[in-house]
């Protein structure tokens, strides 16, 4: 596995595999790499000849500088990952590279009507900061794919909705959620967590099961159900951001009759603010 932090050294290999007629897909990560990414880069592998993974803690999706700092690196043990799933190259540009005229001066995407609800409002600039690294990203790498992880399904949306509106020439393919064992949605900042925690996190997925299973069984009194399930969050030691039940195609608000749902939750637990989602379809 080739591994390169310097966009000339990208561009060069990418050529080389354009000019051989070689397919590319690419998996965007900030590293701290668990079974998780390493399921998105197996998809990726499924969808193209090459594959290219990034490791890029971005300092512009970040609203508290205290956790930007706090944020895990392991590249050495990233990349060991990645050569075990035989992934073709490991971009690791530093921020000069990635903002060569600094943060204060660059152009700054922002995507409307998804950066106004849930994580959007609970964490101001964050998804500007994560749509215009990716745009960053996708115009360095100019991969056929990009594989990114249900897990974070706003994110996902919105990364679709920037695609189609600026015309950019890649396919977005989702990744299933990986979970653990207990039905915890793996994520980099689960190491957060310490053991106890980590068995009352489970309590997360459970709640999304259970109002899934009360939509399924014709309970259409979504408010109930989100209030019900913040509370029994808040009795089990979490801090909820949100637990919304919304249409899945563009997250706004359910409504009675809306068949195609998604059940999203975000909540501090000790240091860590998880985030997890399932979908629900009445049809």
């Amino acid at each position: 596995m080739q591994s390169v932090d310097q966009l000339d050294a990208l561009r060069e290999q990418v050529q080389q595999w354009r000019d051989d007629k070689r397919s590319i897909a690419f998996v965007p990560t900030m590293g701290n790499l668990h079974q998780g990414h390493l399921s998105l880069v197996r998809r990726a592998q499924e969808l193209a000849d090459k594959v290219i993974v990034s490791v890029f803690v971005n300092p512009l999706q970040f609203d508290d500088k205290n956790d930007l700092s706090a944020y895990p690196r392991t590249l050495v043990a990233d990349i060991e990952k990645l050569e075990s799933v035989a992934s073709d190259l490991v971009f690791t540009p530093t921020a000069d590279t990635v903002y060569p005229n600094g943060m204060d001066e660059q152009t700054v995407i922002t995507v409307p009507s998804m950066d106004n609800k849930l994580c959007g409002q609970a964490r101001p600039g964050h998804f500007d900061g994560v749509a215009t690294v990716v745009a960053k990203l996708f115009n360095m790498v100019q991969a056929d794919f990009a594989v990114f992880g249900e897990k974070d399904y706003q994110q996902l949306l919105l990364i679709r909705k920037m695609v189609s509106d600026l015309n950019i020439p890649i396919t977005i393919i989702a990744g299933e959620t990986y979970r653990e064992k207990n039905g915890l949605a793996m994520s980099s900042r689960n190491q957060y967590l310490n053991a106890k925690q980590r068995d009352i996190a489970a309590a997360l997925y459970q709640n999304l099961l259970s109002i899934k299973n009360k939509l399924e069984q014709g309970d259409e009194d979504f408010l109930a159900l989100e209030k019900y399930a913040v509370k029994s969050l808040h009795e089990s030691g979490f801090v909820p951001d949100y637990v919304d039940i919304r249409r899945a195609d563009d997250l706004e608000r359910a409504e009675k009759g809306d068949k195609s749902l998604r059940i999203l939750v975000a909540a501090r637990l000790g240091n860590a603010r998880l985030i997890d989602n399932i979908a629900c379809n009445l049809a």
